[in-house]
């Protein structure tokens, strides 16, 4: 019997812009958010992460020391997350702790995701679960989107509907109706915001486009829209996933290089708004949606999913959907109960996922 239902959620994303905390209660079957914090990542952790997604020399020691550096800021989160809410840490179960992903290689066998859970428990004095993609892909499977799961615990419903996730990678999941014969689908669409930033970041010094509103300013260019969804990745039938190591700037800036005239700056932005909203839209199709992640702010991007919502309106922060996943990750790990969807990563059955570091 689980008699300590409290557990954190830890949860940086491929957007790299810093740490979402999330202390959640799993009592009574229910999911009640007690706190939330985000701490934004110091300037040079940013660059050494965003480095590490990219080959290069002294690569193992360069992630020594961002483990370290992501492991204090870790600790920093759940500190404020502890100090916010008057939880004391001998209170809580267990943290969720999914690491930065800097490599996704399912296709050839491993995901790694930089982690530091020995010194996350020294620090915290809470024990910690991570590494919980791993199981999944030893499996067979995709080792994400692990979303899934959760997302049919907290917000499956009498009708069908769809969770998006826009963060740096989209995902999406599609629910069906209580009581369904149909099973619960879900995979990586592609790019969410990590172009947008990126290019957005290249051209105008800011990390992101905040509302949208410059790539809002700009044209569609319908022949490097064609362009960039002739990737093969987007026609791949599901269980798929994919990370930056596909969809980056030196991907974008080579369908820029086919292009016969140069376009401005802003229209590249408003193309790639429409790339992850036509992404995201083939893949939903006419089921209601609920939006979560840093997208559900683009209003740009917003206003080309007809009649999506935020997920706000089902009573969960947006931003806080991918952290309170963490932590029923992690007590889903304690319970020794699966946390994967096989048919959604396409692993050859359900695993009890993650690696327990006690306190």
């Amino acid at each position: 019997m689980l008699l300590n239902e409290r557990y954190i959620g830890l949860m940086s994303g491929t957007s790299v812009d810093g740490v979402d905390a999330v202390l959640a209660d799993f009592a009574d079957g229910r999911v009640q958010t007690l706190g939330h914090v985000h701490v934004p990542f110091a300037p040079a952790l940013r660059t050494a992460l965003q480095g590490l997604m990219q080959s290069g020399a002294d690569e193992i020691e360069r992630a020594g020391d961002a483990s370290v550096a992501l492991a204090r800021t870790y600790a920093d989160a759940v500190k404020a997350l502890l100090a916010k809410t008057g939880v004391e840490a001998r209170d809580v179960a267990a943290i969720g702790a999914h690491g930065q992903t800097i490599r996704h290689r399912p296709e050839r066998g491993f995901t790694w995701q930089l982690n530091h859970p020995a010194l996350l428990v020294e620090l915290t004095g809470i024990a910690v679960v991570a590494d919980f993609r791993s199981r999944d892909v030893a499996a067979g499977g995709q080792g994400a989107p692990l979303v899934p799961a959760f997302h049919a615990a907290v917000f499956q419903d009498d009708e069908p509907r769809a969770v998006i996730n826009i963060g740096g990678i989209a995902n999406v999941t599609l629910l069906p109706a209580k009581g369904s014969p149909e099973p619960v689908r879900g995979f990586d669409t592609g790019p969410g915001n990590t172009l947008l930033d990126a290019w957005c970041e290249r051209h105008t010094g800011r990390p992101y486009d905040a509302s949208g509103q410059w790539g809002a300013t700009g044209e569609v260019d319908t022949a490097l829209l064609a362009d960039l969804l002739a990737d093969p990745y987007f026609s791949q039938p599901a269980p798929k996933s994919t990370g930056r190591e596909r969809f980056n700037l030196a991907w974008l800036d080579a369908a820029l290089a086919r292009r016969q005239t140069v376009l401005t700056p802003v229209d590249v932005q408003a193309t790639l708004t429409a790339l992850t909203a036509r992404t995201v839209g083939m893949a939903i199709g006419q089921v209601p949606a609920m939006v979560c992640g840093g997208g559900v702010f683009n209003d740009a991007l917003m206003r080309q999913l007809p009649g999506a919502r935020s997920t706000a309106a089902l009573g969960v922060d947006p931003m806080q959907v991918e952290a309170l996943a963490f932590a029923w990750l992690a007590r889903q790990c304690f319970a020794s109960a699966p946390g994967n969807l096989s048919i959604v990563t396409g692993a050859t059955g359900p695993r009890v996922l993650g690696a327990v570091y006690p306190a």
